[in-house]
């Protein structure tokens, strides 16, 4: 258990003037070494049809728009792997809406690929890319059930879920109020059971879409609680949302630097004491990402060279050069790591299978 109440995490999140940089200071304590990761990968959308319309999301698209992603074929997906791998890649992330199934198009397109749901389609998209290359299978597709989870474990290292915020009140403002599966409780439940089918995850917040300081405070720890449980959360995400002008809300006011420093403090002291590291997505924050290293964050998550980032398309990946420029300059160490941390490299989190690869893959890093 965390030797931090909420009252003192509430603290950090309302410090101003110098206190902020107290904060930030306290979290070199926890700091186990001067290595900040990031795992070479690429982003693959499956569909971008989705059951849920957020406030502020870029991904989804309508099944009438003629550019979008309806549903890859396994040929699509078996060529993007294979371009990947030549670069190195080493994480095949899967993506797609969730319960995109739900939709007639995409279920008339999964039955003519010999599917009767999502769920199918993807654990054998996963067993391809075991198959057929040396990439590991990422998938995060929003809420899955137990019996889905338990399938897509055999063929994935790791999977996640963004909590975002463990508010009901959310679910009320225009983020969330078209978005079913944003359901707090839903996506607790996800996280949950997949420390209990023993799945290496991540999770993390959003900041910025009308959630409050105590919300804030509320959500890291109910994140907390459930890794003092099942012990797999290998990462945090602190991701702050960002306007664009296709978005409902366009108008919405971004979060601040102090926002995210704050943000970013309190977690890393939340989660001081544990090996759970805290990501800050790099090109979300182009111009200010090294002040978060200095705050304890300590991995820049999944970088691409060869894909875009379909979530934040307005958004590029810094190449990796220049993240090993940034990361230098700000006093440390660029090193690559691969979905699954090592911690999680043994029989008791992996099949044989998956943890064959798993082995390989560490050798070459």
């Amino acid at each position: 258990m965390t030797k931090y109440s909420k009252e003192d995490i509430l603290s950090v999140l309302d410090a101003k003037g110098s206190d902020i940089i107290k904060n930030m200071s306290e979290t070199t304590q926890y700091r186990k070494d001067n290595l900040i990761t990031y795992s070479k990968n690429v982003f693959i959308p499956l569909t971008e049809i989705c059951r849920n319309d957020c406030g502020y999301c870029n991904f989804k698209k309508d099944p009438s728009d003629s550019e979008a992603i309806i549903l890859k074929t396994k040929e699509e997906v078996l060529d993007e792997l294979k371009i990947a791998e030549k670069q190195g890649c080493k994480e095949a992330l899967f993506t797609f809406g969730e319960d995109a199934d739900e939709e007639e198009v995409v279920l008339k397109r999964l039955n003519e690929f010999g599917y009767d749901n999502m769920v199918d389609y993807v654990a054998d998209i996963c067993r391809m890319t075991l198959d057929e290359t040396s990439l590991l299978p990422h998938t995060n597709g929003g809420n899955f059930s137990y019996d889905a989870l338990k399938k897509l474990k055999e063929v994935n290292v790791s999977m996640g879920l963004m909590l975002e915020n463990s508010s009901k009140r959310l679910m009320d403002l225009p983020a969330h109020e078209k978005s079913p599966g944003k359901d707090p409780e839903l996506r607790l439940e996800s996280i949950s059971n997949a420390g209990k089918l023993k799945i290496p995850y991540t999770t993390g917040i959003l900041i910025g879409i009308g959630e409050t300081h105590e919300e804030i405070v509320d959500s890291l720890f109910d994140i907390r609680e459930i890794y003092d449980k099942y012990g797999h959360i290998q990462e945090i995400i602190i991701q702050n949302f960002t306007s664009t002008p296709e978005i409902e809300m366009k108008d919405s006011p971004e979060p601040s630097l102090l926002d995210m420093i704050r943000t970013v403090t309190a977690a890393t002291l939340l989660f001081g004491d544990t090996d759970v590291s805290i990501q800050v997505p790099p090109n979300l924050n182009y111009d200010t990402a090294q002040i978060f290293l200095l705050c304890g964050a300590d991995d820049w998550g999944g970088v691409s060279p060869v894909s875009h980032d379909y979530v934040n398309p307005t958004s590029p990946w810094p190449t990796i050069d220049t993240l090993n420029e940034l990361t230098q300059d700000s006093g440390f160490k660029l090193v690559e790591r691969l979905c699954i941390y090592e911690k999680y490299v043994n029989d008791e989190w992996l099949n044989e299978t998956l943890l064959e690869k798993s082995l390989n893959l560490l050798k070459h890093l």
